[in-house]
């Protein structure tokens, strides 16, 4: 367990996990930034490295007003998930905590409501994603 990761099983493969994702976030009308093939990279300087995709997306009303509060917030932001397959052929989602972000940048009240509409978002998108009921 990494502080501040939460990362949840996937009922589907690396790549359709992530597909579902990204339809996902777009869905509900945020920007995806940019979608990383790691597997991919690993293999052009020919090391092994199984399905591993990360996910960076947002949009600057949510993000904004934690880097208000404080600009270092910004290293964390815009938001990111990271899709995986283990050695045991396990598909795991893994994502950021917002209230973790809020802690590591000390952010307070006033950001309160808008870190909670965040962790709410991602959870929502991460079962999405992951579950198949």
């Amino acid at each position: 367990m990494v502080d501040g990761l939460t990362t949840i099983p996937s009922s589907f493969a690396a790549r359709e996990t992530m597909d579902r994702l990204e339809a996902a976030v777009k869905a509900k009308g945020l920007t995806v930034f940019a979608r990383i093939d790691h597997a991919a990279g690993a293999a052009a300087v020919s090391l092994p490295l199984g399905p591993t995709e990360l996910l960076i997306f947002g949009n600057a009303r949510g993000g904004t007003p934690l880097m208000q509060e404080n600009q270092t917030a910004g290293i964390d932001l815009p938001l990111k998930a990271l899709v995986y397959e283990d050695a045991a052929g396990n598909v795991w989602l893994s994502y950021d905590d917002p209230g973790w972000i809020a802690r590591r940048h000390d952010l307070g009240a006033p950001v309160a409501s808008n870190v909670k509409g965040l962790a709410e978002a991602l959870g929502a998108l991460a079962a999405y994603a992951a579950k198949s009921s």
